[in-house]
């Protein structure tokens, strides 16, 4: 009958209700542990010694619920219902539904909502978990920075004294180009002096042999000039004496003659 009740009449709940229940559940996602609102501790005791007059299956159902579950009527211990049942199965009388009525339709809604956060509950994660997995994760990050603080530290002196060490070796190798190119300088600048005395040197040579060829010359031009002198004198007086012989002669034949 009660779950006829239910099914036939969907309008009963009241909305403060259903907000009460989203409220709880929005405090179950976002604390990650069930938070059960707790019913007015004095009149559920009250309830358990007798003193109220409620129905005796909502006082049974309530004592026997909270012993189910481990709680007790004390200020300490916490219930596990997460909505007023009292509360909530007065409002249902209010309504018009019966006692026994709203006793099954608590029992229903209670079974719900427990089910529906225990399968939240199974897809969340406890907050010391969280915690743990956040410090987790900032140890290993923090690792993984120094790590890569150090191998950026390591990587970046190894290269620094890479650097220095080319740096050395390129000034090294440049002084020894530099002491190359001055030798090699030096050593062409004394084979062009040496190159130059020696032709300097035999250009005076060759001067001292064309001056000698050119004395000679001019003394064998003159001995040549002298003996031209001397034959043409010897040729005039051969001349000389063959003319005055042959006039003579002539002189000689033509008194003969006459």
């Amino acid at each position: 009958m009660a779950l006829q009740s239910v099914i036939l009449q969907p309008t009963w709940l009241p909305r403060n209700i259903s907000r009460c229940k989203y409220s709880t559940l929005t405090k179950t996602r976002l604390t990650s542990t069930p938070v059960p609102v707790i019913i007015h501790t004095r009149k559920l005791q009250a309830c358990e010694q007798g003193s109220l007059s409620y129905p005796p299956e909502y006082r049974n159902h309530c004592i026997a619920s909270c012993q189910r579950r481990g709680f007790s009527a004390s200020l300490s211990r916490a219930r596990d219902h997460h909505f007023d049942t009292l509360k909530f199965v007065q409002r249902l009388k209010d309504e018009g539904f019966s006692e026994e009525q709203a006793v099954a339709m608590m029992k229903v809604l209670n079974d719900v909502i427990e089910e529906s956060i225990q399968n939240l509950t199974r897809t969340m994660v406890l907050r010391e978990d969280q915690e743990r997995a956040t410090y987790t994760q900032k140890v290993d990050f923090a690792k993984l920075r120094s790590e890569l603080m150090t191998a950026d530290s390591t990587e970046s002196s190894l290269t620094r004294v890479s650097h220095e060490r080319l740096t050395n070796e390129l000034t090294k190798l440049n002084s020894r180009l530099r002491d190359e190119i001055q030798r090699t300088q030096a050593s062409v600048r004394l084979d062009l002096n040496l190159e130059k005395g020696r032709i300097r040197e035999e250009a005076n040579v060759q001067e001292l042999k064309l001056k000698e060829t050119e004395t000679r010359i001019e003394q064998e031009t003159a001995q040549l000039r002298e003996k031209l002198e001397a034959v043409k004198f010897s040729t005039l007086q051969w001349l000389m004496g063959v003319c005055t012989g042959t006039a003579a002669l002539i002189l000689g034949a033509w008194r003969l003659l006459m």
